[in-house]
């Protein structure tokens, strides 16, 4: 009887294990597949064909060429650094903007207030960038919104053209990416304990001794979430440079379009992609490193 009724135990336990593994199983599936088919896959294509040398329209060979370029071609290179210094000046201007932002939903606004605070946060973002990227356009053109103020004024004689310089491009890319830095700040402040900054004030800390030494330290781990997040968007940004910085804006992901679509040089275009990717990753290393976070605590 003891027998029995243990074998029947251990075969429902058994049964609860292998439905507990399927159903692990198919919830991982369609990520695992995303992941190799849309990232890994394509990644590692880009990274062969960039090592490919066109000896001729059906010959090709292996070789460094596509580099060699980059490096001889000053433009390039030029661009890149440019695309790179743009991006993280971006996105410390973005944490600027969106540390106050975060800290007012987080801590000070309460019930109703808090949430239409958060919605006029994500409206914009039910619009595609490139809609959104027009509606920064109407507004900074010649006859926009701004150039009309600015002459009821009196500050200018006449119509003032915003658009197509690098400081459009910047606002743009700060509006783009604002959500995305906003929203990792106020999920970190949300949980920080008040008495942490009584506590700071209390010791004889000022504003900014506390902000200094009890916030920032505390919201590190979604100021490094919402910068590395902002970086890459900004950095592989392509329709707001093209935009509103006008066919002179030299973005580096321009570049990789030219070479993909108006040349058909893959291997070009495969090779500045892999570069592009290369400066994404290191900066991101570079951050973690420089904050003293890791990317599980970061993410997790």
């Amino acid at each position: 009887m003891g027998s029995a009724t243990g074998a029947g135990l251990w075969s429902r336990s058994a049964v609860r294990s292998s439905a507990g593994r399927l159903s692990l199983i198919l919830l991982l599936t369609p990520f695992l597949l995303w992941i190799v088919l849309l990232v890994l896959l394509p990644h590692l294509q880009m990274l062969r064909v960039s090592f490919q040398v066109r000896e001729s329209w059906d010959t090709l060979v292996w070789g460094v060429e596509q580099y060699q370029n980059f490096f001889s071609e000053s433009y390039y290179w030029r661009t890149f650094v440019r695309t790179g210094v743009m991006s993280v000046f971006t996105t410390l201007l973005t944490l600027l903007i969106a540390f106050p932002i975060a800290w007012y939903i987080a801590r000070l606004a309460r019930g109703r207030a808090r949430g239409l605070l958060f919605l006029a946060c994500l409206i914009p973002f039910w619009a595609s960038e490139l809609v959104r990227t027009y509606g920064w356009m109407i507004l900074l053109r010649e006859s926009g919104l701004f150039s009309t103020w600015l002459q009821a004024l009196g500050w200018v004689d006449g119509p003032v053209e915003m658009l197509y310089n690098d400081i459009a491009v910047i606002i743009g890319l700060v509006y783009n990416g604002l959500l995305f830095m906003v929203v990792p700040l106020v999920t970190t402040l949300d949980g920080m304990d008040e008495n942490l900054v009584e506590a700071g004030y209390d010791l004889g800390g000022g504003h900014l001794t506390v902000l200094r030494e009890v916030v920032v330290p505390w919201a590190m781990p979604g100021v490094v979430s919402g910068c590395i997040v902002v970086f890459m968007l900004t950095l592989g940004s392509y329709l707001t440079p093209i935009l509103m910085g006008g066919k002179d804006s030299a973005w580096f992901t321009q570049q990789i379009f030219t070479q993909f679509i108006t040349r058909f040089n893959w291997e070009q275009g495969a090779a500045l992609g892999v570069l592009l990717l290369f400066l994404s990753s290191l900066m991101v290393w570079l951050g973690l490193k420089l904050t003293g976070q890791s990317l599980r605590k970061v993410m997790g």
